[in-house]
Parts: structure tokens; C-alpha cells; sequence
């Protein structure tokens, strides 16, 4: 089992780390590790945000535990060589159209939800965003106007079978949470939405045991604030997805203990080819400092173990793991506590070795 470290820039290298020594203790066997350059630090040493040998790496393992990107010392580069490039490039390259984005309340922390602690204790939700299509991957460019003024645009586009294999990919996931799927989109207004919502609808009618609505995403915003527990798997654009995701962290308290996983059409021996990381960027300022919170990295590593090794109780192991951690009090700074990296790690290992 070949696994593609690429821990890249701010905060990233300190929770991979956690995450590799959790993975240790698990004592797997036969698995087997691979380090690359990306993002800034890629830049820093070979020029070039995803160099052709870190893309060989993803290419030739069987998964891939992505870090994070980002410092806004390169905020000046050209687009292409911008760090975030890595993660849209690897996307692209390794056809990764489906990201999972869960959040659900952890027992014991709705305080530090900005909702109700009756609503953000009923959240439990997935996110299911197209990753390889709309505005981000689009033509996109500046032109000067008949009038002299500098204009900004960007291509915002879906076909049909990018729409089609997506809403096939979130269909089958409601099929296996509480069957039902919220389809987001703004159809009133946009042309690429109104495409979006009838394809939608079509696949819906192969999965009539899933129950269907479709949503604008404003309203689909507000709902999330209102009332979150309605939500069970939500199907939505690279750019709504985008959002959206982020919100539901919000809700659920803290953007440091939600994993995704990026995933394609590719099979290996193991189960399904796919990127794991968690969504709260590299966070710059604190990185070096030992602060960051790795859990959602260590969560990614169990959707790693999952859904690309099909190692599912080693995934459970892990998942029960951080919640007792984070039921006996053990907390990052963003979750109101004074634990460090190290010692969040130093805790889940210890649960690890506790009989479940």
C-alpha cells in the first residue's frame, strides 16, 4: 500500500506529522511512504508549484495525504505559480472530481458553535462538490473595456457528463447515510445551473429511493444558519461547494476538525484512488510554533484508510480515538484549549492504545 505524503507549506508539515505518527501506531503492514515537494516550498525548490516528479509520485501510489498550501509571500507570483495551483493542478491531473466534505457536532463542543447548542448538536451533513469544472477551472483572463477600464472575467461552465457522474457520486452516498440529498444551485439566474438542476433531476430518477430537492444557494446559506439538521448529503458546484463547506465548518465550531477526501473514477487493489486533507489551509501565521491542531488531518487519514485502503475499522479505531480525545478535554487553541500539536497527537496514540 503506497501512500504519497505532500505536507507543503504553513501548518502543513506539522500535521501530517501527527497524522504519519498515527499512523504508525497503527503498525499497518506493508504500507509504504513517498514524500514530494508542493506548493510554496515546491516554488522555493524547483521553481514550480507541483514539480513533475511530485506528480509522479501522487500518480504511481495507491493514495495521497495532502498538507496544505499557501503564504501570502507568494501572493505576488504569477497565477501559474502560485502555491494553490499545486492542489488545482493535482486535481486536474489525477482526475479528482468528487470532494467529501463531512461535518457533523462532536459531543460536548456545541459551545463553541455560533448556533443554538440544540442546532449544532443535530448537525451530521456531507458535502458532495464538483471539483474539476465551474469558474475555477474556466477560462479567465483581465481585458480594458470600450471606455479604458480594466476588466476581470471568468468562464463559468458545467457539461452535461461532468454533472451527471458528480450527482451519481452524491446519490450513492445518501443511499448509505439517512437517504437524502439537497442539490444546490441558482438556477434562477444562471444559465450553467439551470443545465446543472436538470441533469440532476434526471439522475434522480435512478435513485427513487432517495429523496430529492433542489435548493438556491442563498437560501441554502441561510438554512445552514437556520436549520442545519434538515441537511444530509448536499450536491453543489466547485464554487458553491466551496462556500458551503466552509460555512458547515463554521457551524459545526471549528474549521480544525474537518477532514475531506478528493476522490476520482480510479480503482486500486485497495479501493478507491483518492487526495486527503483537511480544509483549514495552511494558516501561515502560526505555522512553526507547534499550535495547530492536527485533527483534522488525523481524521483525513481515517477517510484515507477507508476509502482508498479499505482498512474501515482501522478508519473506526481512529475516529473513536479522537472523540474520546476530544471528550476528555484535550483541545487545540481553536477549540478554547491550550494543547499543542504534539500533545493532541501524543493523545489519539495514547487512545489507540486503549481497547475500543
Amino acid at each position: 500500500m503506497k501512500i504519497a505524503v505532500l505536507p507543503g507549506d504553513g501548518i502543513g508539515p506539522e500535521v501530517t506529522a501527527a497524522a504519519l505518527r498515527v499512523l504508525d501506531a497503527l503498525a499497518l503492514p506493508g504500507v509504504t511512504l513517498f514524500e514530494g515537494d508542493v506548493g510554496g516550498v515546491a516554488y522555493e525548490r524547483h521553481g514550480l508549484p507541483l514539480p513533475a516528479e511530485t506528480l509522479e509520485i501522487a500518480r504511481t501510489a495507491d493514495a495521497v495525504l495532502f498538507g496544505a498550501v499557501g503564504d501570502r509571500r507568494y501572493d505576488s507570483l504569477p497565477r501559474d505559480l502560485r502555491p494553490e495551483q499545486a492542489i488545482l493542478g493535482l486535481r486536474r491531473e489525477l482526475g479528482l472530481f468528487a470532494n467529501l466534505r463531512p461535518a457533523a457536532g462532536w459531543p460536548g463542543l456545541e459551545d463553541l458553535s455560533p448556533l443554538r447548542p440544540e442546532l449544532a448538536r443535530g448537525i451530521d451533513l456531507l458535502v458532495v462538490r464538483e471539483l474539476t469544472g465551474d469558474v475555477y477551472f474556466g477560462a479567465k483572463g483581465e481585458r480594458t473595456s470600450d471606455s479604458g477600464e480594466r476588466q476581470g472575467w471568468d468562464e463559468m461552465s458545467y457539461g452535461e457528463a461532468e454533472v451527471r457522474r458528480i450527482a451519481h457520486t452524491a446519490f450513492r452516498a445518501a443511499q448509505s447515510r439517512r437517504g437524502r440529498l439537497t442539490s444546490v444551485d441558482k438556477a434562477n439566474v444562471l444559465e450553467t445551473s439551470r443545465l446543472w438542476r436538470e441533469v440532476v433531476s434526471q439522475v434522480a430518477g435512478e435513485y427513487p429511493e432517495v429523496r430529492t430537492e433542489h435548493m438556491y444557494v442563498d437560501n441554502a446559506a441561510m438554512q445552514l444558519v437556520r436549520s442545519p439538521g434538515q441537511f444530509d448529503v448536499i450536491l453543489t458546484g466547485n464554487l458553491f461547494g466551496d462556500i458551503l463547506s466552509d460555512q458547515a465548518s463554521a457551524c459545526v465550531g471549528s474549521i480544525g476538525l474537518l477532514p475531506s477526501a478528493s476522490l476520482g473514477e480510479r480503482r486500486t487493489e485497495y479501493g478507491a484512488f483518492g487526495l486527503y486533507e483537511p480544509i483549514h489551509g495552511s494558516a501561515p501565521d502560526i505555522a512553526g510554533r507547534g499550535l495547530a491542531n492536527p485533527l483534522a488531518a488525523i481524521l483525513s487519514l481515517a477517510m484515507l484508510l477507508r476509502h482508498s485502503l479499505g482498512r474501515d475499522t482501522d478508519a473506526g479505531r481512529v475516529e473513536r480515538a479522537v472523540a474520546r480525545v476530544l471528550a476528555s478535554g484535550v483541545r487545540g487553541a481553536d477549540l478554547g484549549g491550550d494543547a499543542g500539536t504534539d500533545a493532541i497527537a501524543d493523545a489519539v496514540v495514547q487512545e489507540l492504545g486503549e481497547t475500543d
